[in-house]
């Protein structure tokens, strides 16, 4: 999934390939993908690209004197810049395109949705707040008013696990599952500690590696082709996705707990003293 970096990685992309450009075409393929009817994608038409904004893990198309057009990837969803477009409209199908958008240069792009879980969504919209998702998106740990306070207050009374806790858009906007592993290898904390229970030391770790692995995936992103960026994210993973290999730190090997549609992924000498974590799942099929 697209998490922060990438979509902001997208967003600087985007922003130098679309604005100033005019959306000759939108050409839906899927309509499912199509989340609002009114205004319709037809309204995008004739309009110049002024802005591309990120909110969290959605993309924000603005049009002059227009709506909207937000995009979120989803799980499986991605963008494809395409330097000449196709000629001749897409076929529906059951291929992965979803949506395409044509400019008045002959150049576009394709939103593409991998698998059967369909969860790509497009909206069409006069102010981006309109998105129930950004509507109540927490704030962005890359903000310049995000300190530790602001994130030491956003944890007090917290009840969840720190994985979960991270994880969730309405508490910090744009962390999902891969980075949330990342973040909580480099403050060497268990992803099932309680977010509450963190003492001051604790916060300052955690905020420290919060900014740090935000920033530093953000920076490798900078530049990358969108076509590149899947690879790019997956090579700079230090623990997630990377169940078996020794950790880049001290060697241990790296160990996952699986749920029941995604899995976490932790170094034990790191982030656990040394104790691997029940896998709820496989101790269930050991019963």
């Amino acid at each position: 999934m697209p998490e922060l970096p990438e979509v902001e990685a997208l967003r600087d992309f985007l922003t130098e390939h679309l604005v100033g450009r005019e959306i000759v075409r939108v050409l839906p393929v899927a309509i499912s993908v199509l989340k609002t009817y009114e205004p319709p994608l037809s309204a995008l038409e004739g309009r110049e690209v002024t802005a591309v904004r990120r909110y969290g893990k959605f993309l924000d198309l603005a049009t002059a004197d227009g709506p909207h057009l937000v995009t979120h990837l989803a799980r499986a969803g991605w963008l494809h810049w395409k330097d000449r477009l196709p000629d001749g409209p897409p076929r529906p199908g059951k291929g992965p395109l979803a949506l395409r958008v044509a400019l008045d240069t002959g150049a576009g792009f394709d939103l593409t949705e991998a698998g059967t879980q369909k969860r790509l969504a497009v909206y069409v919209v006069a102010d981006p707040q309109e998105v129930p998702g950004v509507a109540r998106l927490g704030p962005d740990p890359l903000a310049d008013d995000f300190d530790r306070d602001r994130l030491a207050g956003l944890l007090a009374g917290e009840r969840r696990q720190l994985k979960g806790a991270l994880r969730d858009q309405s508490l910090i906007a744009g962390v999902g599952n891969a980075y949330s592993d990342e973040i909580l290898h480099a403050a060497r904390m268990s992803p099932f500690k309680l977010a509450a229970s963190l003492t001051g030391e604790e916060t300052d770790r955690l905020y420290a590696a919060l900014r740090e692995t935000l920033t530093e995936a953000v920076e490798r992103s900078r530049g990358v082709a969108a076509g590149r960026l899947k690879a790019q994210k997956k090579s700079g993973l230090r623990v997630h996705g990377r169940t078996g290999e020794a950790c880049p730190v001290c060697g241990d090997t790296i160990r996952e707990v699986s749920f029941s549609d995604s899995s976490l992924q932790y170094c034990p000498t790191c982030q656990t003293g040394g104790k691997p974590l029940a896998d709820r799942r496989l101790s269930r099929l050991l019963k």
